[in-house]
Order: C-alpha cells, then structure tokens, then sequence
C-alpha cells in the first residue's frame, strides 16, 4: 500500500496531470473509427454495483447502460477492467478504450486529463468507521460518543482509501481546513471501494471514505457500518472520454440527455443503488463471481469434463448458461432437457440415464460434443475457427452448418471461416437459398444458431475475464 502524510505544510504533493502530459500528437479514434470497427470499448472497474457477474449473468449499473448505449448506437460493446482509478484514465488517453463508464467524480484536476459527460449522479463523500461490537445492546448516545462527526476529529487518524480515488485529494483538502494531520494509505491497486468496507466493518481497517450512495447500500449488508459523517458537499459523479472525442461525446450525451427524460434510467439506478434486498443477497451469494471467483454450483464438474475435450471449462460453463441458465431442471418446449438441454433419446445414447442428474447431463453433453468435435476436426482446421462451428452444429445440427459452407463455396466466399458461414446459415431462412441444389436440409431458422454462438462467445469474453 502506497502511504501519503498529509498536513497542511505540505499539499503540494498532489501533482496535477496537465493536457500537456497526456498522449499529444498521436491520433486517437473518435466516433467515426468506432462506427466503422463495429465496437465500443468501455473501460470500468468491477464492484457489486457497477460491473460483475452473478449466477453465471453480466450485470451492473454501468453494464447496463453500456447495453443501452451500444443499442443506440447499432455498435457491439467491448469491456476492459481496470486495476484503479487513475490507471482507466491512462488506459483512456492511450487509445485502449473510448470512454470510462464508471462513477467517477467530477473534479478540477480530473478535467485536465479527460473531459466528463453530463453527471449521471450527485452524491458526497462519507466517512466509513465502525460501530461499537455490541452497539446493539447501547443507547444511540453511547453509540455517538464512539464516532467521528466533526473532521476536526480527524487529525491524527489514518485512512485507507481506493487507489486513485478522488477521495485523496479531498483529504489533503481536508487536512489543510482543520490545520492537522491525516495520514491516508492508498490502498493496492485491485482492491475496490466496497472491499475496504468489508474490512472495516469485520475490524480489518479503521476508517476508509466512500460515496454516500454506495456506502448506504453496503451498510445494509454490514450494518455495523456508520456512514453518517459527511466529508464533502454534493458532488457530481459522470462518464468520462478523451478530450478531441467530439462526436463520441456529443453522441453520448444526446443518448443520456433521452434516458434521464425517460423511467429506464431511474429503473436501473433503484435495481442497483435502491434495491438493498437484491443486494444483500448477491453480496452474501457464492456466485456472486467477482468475490466467490465461482459461476455456479456445477463449476468443479464442468472443470472436470471440460479437460477431456481439452477446451476451456469456461467456454462450456458459457454454453450451458445459454441453454438452461445453470438450472438442472429446465425443459425446453421440444423435450430437450437438465444442464446442456439434451434430447431424452441423445441423452440416453451418451450415457446419462438421469438427464435431469447434474453431473449425468454434463458428462453426455460434452461426450456429444466430442462427437461433432471429431466430426468437424479435418474440416475445419483452426482451432478456434472450428469451436465456433462445434457450437452452432450443437444447436442446429452439422447438417444445416455444412449446407451453409456449401452455399459459401458455391458464391466464392470462404467456406472456413464462421463469419462467412454464419450470413449462410441466415440466408437459408431465404426460400432462394434453403430452395438451391447444393442445400440438402431445406429451411433453418439461421439466426439462431448465429445469434447462439454470438451469445456464448459474448459470456465467454466476461467468464474469461473474471474467473481464473
């Protein structure tokens, strides 16, 4: 952890990071070069708020507005995670992402290396300490005598606060308002907000600071938690992209500009910020995946089967969240049953004589799954080019795969590459195309088996980038 000791006679240390320190003359993409790559980079930070996964899904209050924007926009959305706060705005100014989609604060020394969208929120810094242990059984005055209410109590103390974070320079502030001393440690870079919470409130750490919104909600998880000593006035909390990204920026806030007009955007602010039910339950969840590092109950049978087909158990965790969502016991409306959705008779004919059996189910899927992966290996060459095809022919069936490689020869495309094959397999809904002599299966419904594959490649880039 990185100490600083803060006092009134020595402030200075806080160095600004002016424009002229950021990457100058190098071009840097703007909406135009976005658009035309197809994919909006965002780069945030995980927390139980903003960006994690839960039960095998994507959520958050960042993700889902990223999701909103992205359909706005008619572009794919690509996440990066940050270490700290200080390193997603470097990872900005260097062209690695096009906006930060975190709740940042507004301040002076932060519009010098980004320039900030229309705030998304208002909240203050809050002074996070910990009640008496038996706090419950003492009167509210007794409780009081034990914590800090005024920041002239604040000198001499030590506070643990995120990397980067815009509560460090508040603190300096601070420092110099009451003439005193606080010495703030700044925590290693992965550890969040909500982390240091934790371990104030089990007696790990003394005080940290946090955002009053996000300090309310934890401590209805940790009620031992006080977050009643305000540190600031309001502050403004916004989105931020690179200064010289015009069009991004005014593309973004006539996006924002319509959702703050209309019930979504306060919708998904109560779900994530409101909601402390919800909250509590994820947070106290074993598969809340960015603390528990696990997806669902079956993780360890997966890593296990997922060995004898050498690919990813990650990949396949993705697949089996895109058919059943991890419930053993769903049943879709043609029969196909448990985990990996299987027919009663595919089922049987790879062993699983109790489909709706967890580990039964698994075991036959991915013996299934060997199959149609020695059915494509000298076809399809590249490895990764031919998973793509392992898991359309798992949702489809190789017969329409193959009509649809057919259909690319035959018009000259490249009939070994997913991407080409997956527009056949959606022109085959095309009476020209299901009706053409090369096809031997007749119609398929094309997209989805495309938009299936598309699914579970998406999960797979967020399993991959959270589990180990």
């Amino acid at each position: 952890m990185k100490r600083i000791a803060i006092t009134l006679l020595i402030s200075f240390i806080l160095a600004g990071c002016s424009r002229e320190n950021m990457p100058g003359k190098k071009s840097l993409p703007d909406l135009e070069q976005i658009t035309e790559k197809g994919t909006l980079t965002a780069i945030t930070s995980y927390s139980p708020t903003s960006y994690f996964i839960y039960r095998g899904e994507p959520m958050g209050y960042e993700y889902e507005l990223l999701k909103r924007l992205t359909e706005h926009l008619g572009l794919d959305l690509e996440i990066i995670v940050a270490r700290d706060l200080s390193e997603m705005m470097d990872m900005l100014n260097r062209g690695e992402g096009d906006l930060i989609a975190y709740n940042l604060t507004v301040t002076s020394e932060r519009n010098e290396r980004v320039r900030f969208t229309s705030p998304l929120n208002v909240t203050r810094q809050v002074l996070v300490q910990r009640k008496p242990e038996n706090w419950r059984q003492m009167r509210l005055h007794e409780i009081e005598a034990t914590l800090i209410r005024s920041p002239l109590e604040l000198d001499g103390t030590t506070i643990v606060v995120r990397k980067g974070s815009s509560y460090v320079p508040r603190l300096i502030n601070l420092a110099q308002e009451i003439g005193g001393t606080i010495e703030v440690i700044e925590s290693d870079g992965e550890e969040t907000t909500e982390e240091l919470m934790r371990q104030v409130a089990q007696g790990e750490l003394g005080l940290t600071v946090a955002d009053e919104n996000i300090a309310r909600l934890n401590q209805s998880y940790y009620p031992i938690l006080d977050v009643d000593t305000p540190l600031s006035m309001p502050q403004q909390t916004a989105w931020a992209v690179r200064h010289g990204s015009d069009d991004l920026y005014i593309a973004i806030e006539e996006w924002l500009a319509g959702m703050q007009k209309g019930v979504d955007f306060y919708v998904i602010y109560n779900k994530y910020f409101e909601n402390r039910g919800a909250f509590r339950t994820r947070i106290s969840s074993d598969y809340l995946a960015t603390i528990s590092g696990k997806l669902s109950p079956y993780d360890e049978i997966i890593r296990r089967e997922a060995e004898s087909l050498d690919w990813d158990w990650r990949l396949i965790a993705s697949l089996i969240y895109q058919e059943s969502q991890f419930n053993p016991a769903a049943r879709s409306w043609s029969g196909a049953v448990g985990l990996m959705q299987l027919m009663p008779r595919t089922a049987r004919a790879y062993g699983a004589e109790n489909p709706n059996d967890p580990e039964q189910n698994i075991r036959a899927g991915i013996a299934f799954m060997h199959w149609l992966s020695d059915y494509w290996i000298d076809i399809i060459t590249d490895d990764e080019e031919r998973k793509k095809f392992i898991l359309a022919s798992y949702n489809v069936g190789q017969g329409h795969v193959q009509d649809a490689r057919r259909l690319a020869e035959k018009y000259g495309d490249n009939p070994d590459s997913w991407e080409v094959v997956a527009e056949y397999l959606i022109k085959k809904e095309d009476e020209e195309y299901f009706n053409d002599e090369v096809v031997r299966h007749g119609y398929c419904r094309g997209t989805e088996p495309v938009n299936y594959v598309d699914n579970i490649m998406y999960l797979y880039s967020h399993y991959s980038r959270i589990i180990g």
